[in-house]
């Protein structure tokens, strides 16, 4: 397990690399501009639209789908699978419709602040990306399925050829012809859903044209979606609203705020999800065999690691956030402007990754136990808080105050899971959580205060990027040292283990 936990890790440090590159292909042609801005907008209006479908369905489909193949067999299973697809595809296609008819009107609803060129191009550009939902949707499904089939791997190399394809027509769209920018994120999903559809057909998926609108699993899988989708709706409102004031704060806020974001997320995804990919398929079946011993165990192991973790992660993001945003975007049309912008969201998301990561494991815990309403009224209460704080910490902060906004209500939000999970199932090992939390922040602190001091040293003998490289490598180590000297148990597990295994290899 741990050995595909590295690979899933390494593969996904591989799709985010390529990811930044999409990233910085865009911030050197366009910079932090308007056309940006309403290339941005165009991802975003499909984006909102379809997750709040795909990920309620997609996070539903495997319990529902092992349901079928336990209770009765493959044959049902893959009948559910198809008829779900079916549905999918005419969904998408009434979403399609609409989308086209009312692409101006999307626009000004989500970027209000978008006038002219930049209001034209928005449009256009979203007539064109919302075709990718088609692919989008029928990703999730085949996503879930394969790592049903415990293919974790192919699914974790599905943003490499994504990205590459982004990458393709970012520079086409500059060389060519703009409105290929949007013709490029269909491309992207379109080659992922080919790619993914090849894996499924040789792991025995077939597809069939079955609708069935009275279908058992079909309907248990809609009833459990629901306040999945209404929880992952009010995530992605909460994205709407940050860049919808951010249209109106300065032109490329909206871009400044998406490349700072990009790296949270990034981060997120790396070291997060990597490891809540292989941890909700195990907990589930626990949730289902009503084993809730070795289910808070699991939980609280993946909690301990995602703090020992993200917390020097986040330490580094501050002291070296304008360091950071200049060697992923500072060049081309990406000037000092853009950079001093978006290292300030950057500082303000960082103090949020905590509560973005361990949020993202305390909700699967709760969909493992069937039970989606909890994280529903939790993302609500976020949504409440985050557009509060967003009215009023932009008036002093700007952009930087949307990333703050942000980031205090994902750790409000995360506390209150953590206090609605201890009463579902008890004490899980909060105190040895709170523990570990404290030792890992001194051992951060103390990285951080070395690190910043041997860039400043550096600085004035190297570039900035290789004093930055040398920096964040050492940082790297003298943590390593700290959570190891500060006897955090998983450290020393993990570390006893692998003395355990030189002493056999060597025997």
């Amino acid at each position: 397990m741990r050995k595909t936990a590295l690979a899933l890790i390494i593969l996904t440090v591989l799709s985010n690399i390529l990811g930044f590159l999409r990233d910085i292909a865009l911030s050197y042609f366009y910079g932090t501009t308007g056309v940006s801005d309403a290339y941005l907008i165009s991802l975003t209006i499909p984006g909102i639209i379809f997750t709040f479908i795909g990920v309620g369905l997609s996070t539903i489909f495997i319990p529902v789908y092992s349901s079928a193949l336990n209770e009765k067999n493959q044959i049902a299973a893959d009948r559910f699978m198809n008829n779900t697809i079916n549905f999918l595809l005419i969904a998408c296609s009434i979403i399609v419709v609409i989308g086209i008819a009312f692409a101006e009107e999307s626009v000004k609803l989500f970027a209000s602040g978008f006038k002219g060129e930049t209001l034209r191009l928005a449009v256009e550009f979203t007539k064109i990306s919302i075709f990718g939902i088609y692919f989008t949707g029928l990703i999730y499904i085949l996503t879930g399925y394969l790592q049903m089939k415990n293919k974790f791997i192919i699914t974790a190399t599905m943003g490499l050829p994504f990205n590459i394809v982004g990458i393709l027509f970012i520079i086409l769209g500059h060389e060519v012809n703009i409105m290929l920018l949007s013709v490029g994120s269909v491309a992207s999903v379109a080659i992922q859903f080919v790619c993914l559809l090849f894996f499924a057909t040789k792991q025995g998926y077939q597809y069939k044209f079955i609708l069935k609108k009275d279908d058992e699993y079909l309907k248990k899988m809609i009833n459990l979606s629901l306040p999945v989708i209404l929880g992952v709706s009010v995530n992605q409102i909460n994205s709407l609203v940050d860049q919808m004031i951010a249209s109106n704060l300065v032109s490329g806020g909206i871009s400044a705020l998406n490349y700072a974001n990009k790296i949270n997320i990034s981060i997120n995804t790396i070291f997060v999800m990597s490891v809540v990919t292989m941890l909700y398929p195990k907990i589930s079946k626990l949730a289902a065999e009503k084993n809730f011993k070795e289910l808070k165990k699991s939980a609280a192991e993946t909690i301990n690691i995602i703090i020992i973790i993200i917390v020097p992660i986040t330490m580094g993001a501050l002291i070296f956030s304008k360091q950071i945003i200049t060697i992923l975007f500072g060049r081309g049309a990406f000037d000092k402007m853009a950079i001093d912008m978006t290292s300030e969201a950057l500082v303000f998301f960082s103090i949020g990754m905590i509560g973005f990561g361990l949020r993202e494991v305390l909700s699967r815990v709760f969909y493992s136990m069937q039970d989606t309403k909890t994280p529903m009224i939790n993302a609500a209460i976020g949504l409440g808080l985050n557009i509060i704080l967003n009215i009023i910490l932009s008036k002093f902060l700007g952009i930087g105050g949307l990333a703050l906004a942000t980031s205090i209500s994902a750790i409000f939000t995360t506390a209150l899971l953590f206090i609605s999970l201890t009463k579902k199932i008890g004490d899980f090992g909060l105190r040895v959580m709170f523990v570990n939390f404290f030792k890992t922040f001194i051992s951060s602190m103390i990285m951080a205060l070395g690190a910043q001091l041997l860039f400043f040293c550096l600085s004035s003998k190297f570039s900035s990027n290789i004093s930055l490289v040398i920096s964040i490598l050492s940082g790297v180590a003298i943590y390593s040292i700290l959570i190891y000297i500060m006897k955090i148990e998983i450290v020393l597990n993990v570390v006893n283990d692998w003395k355990l295994k030189s002493r056999v290899r060597k025997v």
